[in-house]
C-alpha cells in the first residue's frame, strides 16, 4: 500500500489548491450556487465535448442571457422554458431534454433548488442508478449520474474515460490489476483514494486537472475559470 500511496502522491502534487474546488463542488456551490447552472453543465458535459473550451463558455452564455435577466430563476422555469430559446444558446436538442427533464424532477424534490439536489443526491443509490428517477431519463448515463451526485455533495467519482485512464494507469503502476466495469471502478477509487488519505472526489478532479493542453496543465491553464466553477 505505501508504495500505491507514494504513486498517488506523486500525482495529487502537482494539482496544489484542488481542495478548494472539491470543497466547493461538495457544498453545492459550483457556479457562484446556481443549481440551474450545475443541470445545465452535467447536460452539456453529457454528450462529449471538451469541458474548458466548449461546455463552460457556453454555461457562461447561458447565465448571461437566461439566469442574470432573470428569465430563468429557478429548475422550475429551467423545465418550462422554451426550447427554441435554449437553442439559440446551445444548439444540441437531446442536452436540453436531459437539462430539463432533471430540473422537471427535482423541482417535485423540493421548492428550493439546493435542497433538491442534495436531497436527491444523498438517497440516490449507485447500484440502482438505473432505476432512480434521474437515472432513468434518457441521455443521463452513470458518468452523468454520479456527476449529478458529487455537485449535490455526495463525495464520489465519476468514471469517464479520463478518469478511468488515469487512475488505472496510478493502479498498473503499483502492480494491481486495472478495473473496467463501472461501478466496480467507482467502488475501487473509492477505497483507493480512502487508503491513500484523500477524498475520492479529489482524485477525480486531479484526473482532469493534470491533463496536459498545450504547454500547461489544465489547473494552470484555466485557473481563473476555476474559481468561479
Amino acid at each position: 500500500m505505501s508504495r500505491l500511496k507514494r504513486i498517488v502522491d506523486s500525482y495529487m502534487q502537482k494539482v496544489s489548491g484542488l481542495k478548494e474546488h472539491c470543497d466547493r463542488c461538495l457544498r453545492t456551490e459550483r457556479w457562484g450556487g446556481s443549481v440551474v447552472l450545475m443541470i445545465v453543465d452535467a447536460a452539456f458535459t453529457s454528450i462529449g465535448l471538451n469541458y474548458f473550451t466548449a461546455v463552460v463558455p457556453k454555461v457562461e452564455e447561458f447565465s448571461r442571457k437566461f439566469v442574470e435577466t432573470e428569465r430563468i430563476r429557478s429548475l422550475k422555469d429551467l423545465a418550462k422554458a422554451d426550447m427554441d430559446e435554449l437553442r439559440k444558446v446551445w444548439r444540441n436538442r437531446r442536452s436540453w431534454k436531459i437539462a430539463k427533464e432533471i430540473a422537471s424532477y427535482l423541482s417535485t424534490v423540493s421548492e428550493d433548488d439546493k435542497t433538491a439536489l442534495r436531497t436527491w443526491a444523498k438517497s440516490a443509490k449507485l447500484e440502482d442508478w438505473r432505476d432512480d428517477p434521474i437515472g432513468r431519463i434518457k441521455g443521463v448515463g452513470l458518468v452523468t449520474f454520479q456527476y449529478l451526485r458529487m455537485m449535490g455533495g455526495v463525495d464520489t467519482v465519476m468514471p469517464d474515460k479520463i478518469v478511468k485512464r488515469v487512475i488505472n494507469e496510478i493502479l498498473k503502476k503499483a502492480g494491481y490489476k486495472p478495473v473496467n466495469d463501472d461501478i466496480e471502478f467507482i467502488k475501487r477509487t473509492e477505497e483507493l483514494a480512502l487508503a491513500c488519505g484523500y477524498r475520492p472526489i479529489e482524485l477525480c478532479w486531479m484526473t482532469w486537472l493534470i491533463q496536459p493542453e498545450g504547454k500547461l496543465m489544465r489547473m494552470e491553464k484555466y485557473s481563473k475559470i476555476l474559481s468561479k466553477i
